[in-house]
């Protein structure tokens, strides 16, 4: 068996949807603690070399790595290539995800199509990711966050096409736990509302949610990345569900 990395000696980390929201806070935060970051993106191009930018401007190590991780060949090309750039990945956040806003009655706008797209980068596209890693993951004894949602267990989110996709991604690190222990550790970050560009042009919409939490404040995707972080590290943990929302579901 693979021995852990030793102390010093911080593994690649991978992070899906990297360039943006959560995934640039979190892609950052990796950055500073250490981790030569490998920031995925699918259209996002800009925003991840950006991102990459930054994290160089910072004094770390980081490259933008383009693939459609809803697709198997391209998720398994991208760790190939990741690993030629910076070594075996130890750290994988699962970060990329995308929604389509419908009024949760709307039964008839939640479309055969809909929920096929959101599964697609949702729900296969952390498996795609994970299973490509899995082999690096278990010889570094590593570690997978999941970004999940609190609609993923609660139900009511910005359609229920994305809040059952969120449910069956926290089965699906329920399963992995199981299934890459003892070597690998699995959890998810879930986030209630994080006011990245998913709610332009809904902003009064989001000012009403943040105004019903405990906190009062709005959650910050630094705020969800430090959470992610912490839990990439937390050596025992694995299978949770770790709700990020500034008391939004209490």
């Amino acid at each position: 068996m693979t021995p852990p990395p030793t102390e010093g000696s911080l593994p690649t980390a991978l992070v899906t949807g990297g360039g943006t929201g959560i995934g640039r806070a979190t892609s950052m935060l990796l950055a500073r603690r250490g981790h030569p970051v490998v920031v995925n993106y699918n259209r996002s191009a800009d925003d991840a070399a950006s991102c990459v930018e930054a994290i160089a401007a910072a004094g770390g190590r980081a490259v933008a790595l383009q693939a459609d991780v809803s697709d198997d060949a391209a998720a398994r090309a991208m760790v190939t290539d990741a690993n030629g750039q910076f070594g075996p990945i130890g750290v994988v956040v699962s970060n990329a995800g995308t929604t389509e806003h419908l009024a949760m009655d709307d039964l008839e706008g939640a479309t055969d199509e809909i929920f096929t797209r959101l599964f697609a980068v949702n729900v296969l596209g952390a498996w795609h990711t994970v299973r490509a890693a899995a082999d690096d993951l278990r010889a570094l004894h590593g570690a997978v966050v999941m970004v999940g949602s609190i609609a993923g267990d609660h139900g009511v989110g910005s359609s229920v096409p994305y809040a059952v996709s969120k449910a069956a991604l926290h089965g699906l690190t329920r399963s992995l736990a199981h299934a890459l222990a003892p070597e690998v550790r699995v959890n998810t970050v879930a986030p209630g509302l994080v006011l990245t560009r998913w709610w332009d042009g809904m902003e009064d919409r989001a000012r009403s949610l943040v105004r019903g939490t405990l906190t009062g404040r709005p959650t910050s995707p630094e705020d969800v990345a430090r959470v992610i972080a912490d839990v990439a590290e937390a050596q025992a943990m694995t299978g949770q569900i770790v709700t990020v929302d500034a008391g939004q579901t209490l």
